[in-house]
């Protein structure tokens, strides 16, 4: 059968939409799902610890404060375990930098915000192609808790108890007095490495990522209710955030903390596709959900021989909320 004439003109012919045609615009805000999102942790080197302070009396298992009196002793001092006392002695352990190399991964999934503005600028038939900008905003906290095998090195200080009888293991002192005194300087000091020791802790991205997308968009009318939306195009990210570790550093029986914060922000660059389904409540008022895939670039966050590496090459968005076409 022959289509009647002017049949294929109409169906192919593209208008131009005007401003007094209805449902130009649109404004759509909701929900957002961040999945097949992970982070590679790396922690490779030699690392100092910072909150060591021998040379001020303070040592992984206790302290012995200097008094400063013509005898060199002190009632300034108190320890942890019953390891440290030899006969008249009293050992100190004062932990320095530990070297290990160590990566693992971890993913989760993640809620957010996302929100989009666009507008049509020619019809065809049942469809309507036009523009769209959108921006996401997205928490992400991801951590590892993987337990690092590290080569430890550590200063070893002996003071002379002077024959005391040595309180019970876990004594606190008295800075005050009323408790025997030791002397205050070590009869020696030794350095030792430690080659099985273990870094037990965390690790983590504590991060907040912001995406903006423009690019062409197709809306077609299912029916009098029900819409579809298809868009693609470019799309940039903002990562910024921090890199957070909080270590136990274990060695001969002693432990140390270990803490910090590293802040950082990067920039990565990729594209986006996605779908929206709408569901046409009232006038100006819709619902939808839609799926959008947007592969970015990986993010870096750390120094110093740390890294948190965030891979977003993957990243897949479930959306949900409501759109306003006016």
């Amino acid at each position: 059968m022959q289509a009647p004439p002017g049949a294929w003109d109409r169906f192919w012919k593209i208008e131009k939409v005007s401003d007094e045609d209805e449902w130009t615009r649109h404004f759509r805000i909701g929900a957002i799902v961040g999945l097949n999102i992970s982070a590679n942790f790396t922690t490779k080197g030699k690392f100092n610890i910072p909150g060591n302070n021998a040379a001020n009396g303070n040592y992984d298992d206790g302290y012995v404060h200097p008094s400063g009196n013509a005898f060199g002793t002190t009632t300034d001092w108190g320890y942890d375990n019953a390891s440290q006392v030899n006969g008249s002695t009293l050992t100190m352990h004062s932990t320095t930098s530990y070297t290990t190399s160590s990566s693992g991964e971890e993913r989760s999934e993640f809620p957010g915000f996302d929100m989009a503005y666009g507008g049509n600028l020619w019809a065809w038939g049942k469809a309507r192609i036009g523009w769209e900008f959108g921006f996401g905003l997205l928490p992400i906290s991801i951590t590892d808790s993987s337990p690092m095998t590290a080569s430890v090195n550590q200063n070893i200080y002996t003071f002379n108890t002077g024959g005391i009888v040595m309180p019970p293991p876990g004594y606190p002192g008295n800075p005050g007095g009323g408790q025997p005194a030791i002397y205050s300087n070590p009869t020696s000091t030794n350095s030792v490495n430690i080659p099985n020791g273990t870094v037990n802790g965390s690790r983590k991205l504590d991060v907040m990522l912001y995406t903006f997308r423009l690019g062409p968009s197709v809306y077609w009318d299912l029916n009098e209710n029900l819409g579809l939306t298809a868009g693609a195009g470019p799309a940039l990210g903002v990562v910024s955030g921090s890199y957070k570790y909080n270590e136990t550093v274990t060695a001969n029986g002693v432990s140390v903390k270990n803490s910090g914060e590293i802040d950082a922000t990067d920039v990565v660059y990729g594209g986006y596709v996605n779908a929206i389904l709408t569901y046409h409540v009232e006038d100006h008022g819709d619902l939808y959900v839609g799926v959008q895939y947007m592969p970015l670039g990986n993010a870096t966050i750390g120094g110093g021989g740390r890294e948190g590496r965030l891979n977003l090459d993957g990243q897949v968005y479930i959306t949900a909320g409501i759109n306003w076409p006016f």
